[in-house]
């Protein structure tokens, strides 16, 4: 799978907010504060293996042609990546 660069900045975001919370945290900011910042970094990782498991499912149907069991598969191994990232 081709991943675009929409994704890569996903990621590059929430590396930035990762490094943004660990000088943070040596900077002795509250717990409220780094708790509200490593959610919303789990929040962006959510989104992000939505996005990840969208964009291949429709790339995985649309090579399907057609054919019932090959989209049944592919439905299924993307709800089987969702709830692995639970």
């Amino acid at each position: 799978m081709a991943y675009g660069s929409n994704t890569a900045n996903r990621v590059k975001r929430m590396e930035g907010q990762l490094r943004g919370i660990l000088r943070m945290m040596e900077e002795g900011q509250s717990c409220k504060d780094v708790i509200t910042q490593l959610s919303a970094v789990r929040s962006a990782v959510d989104r992000t293996i939505g996005v990840i498991v969208s964009e291949n499912l429709l790339d995985c149907v649309s090579t399907a042609e057609g054919d019932a069991e090959k989209m049944n598969l592919a439905i299924q191994e993307a709800m089987d990546l969702v709830v692995k990232s639970r």
